[in-house]
């Protein structure tokens, strides 16, 4: 679980990252709180830190089913592609928000694998 754990403290600081990033553009371009407009960058990079938020509320519960109930190991590899494609997000996103697919794609595709394995071993483990 420590490996899992790890990824975990890894994605929460991505997050942390991902807000200051925000917070560092909001006082470049002068986008007064609680404005959440005036300058594509900074709306943008506002926009991956609330998705990244978005898809957290679902891959942290999900890795830890994932980890407690089928393997810790692979969780914490699924949890490091969801990294990866966080990142990934993040630059196509920047560039063009059109070309954020497969970033978004190695975000949510761990995320659904786990869960759809975790209720297939929590059925299971009731029949």
């Amino acid at each position: 679980m420590d490996m899992v754990a790890i990824v975990i403290v890894l994605a929460l600081l991505q997050f942390v990252w991902f807000g200051f990033q925000v917070g560092s553009l909001r006082a470049k371009h002068q986008v007064k709180a609680p404005a959440m407009s005036g300058n594509v960058e900074f709306e943008r990079m506002f926009r991956v830190h609330y998705n990244t938020m978005e898809q957290l509320v679902v891959f942290l519960p999900a890795l830890w089913l994932f980890a407690d109930m089928v393997n810790p190991l692979w969780g914490a590899g699924f949890g490091v592609v969801y990294l990866v494609g966080r990142f990934i997000y993040r630059a196509a996103y920047l560039k063009d928000p059109a070309g954020r697919s497969a970033g978004f794609t190695l975000t949510i595709l761990p995320t659904t694998i786990m869960m759809i394995w975790v209720l297939v071993v929590a059925v299971s483990n009731l029949i």
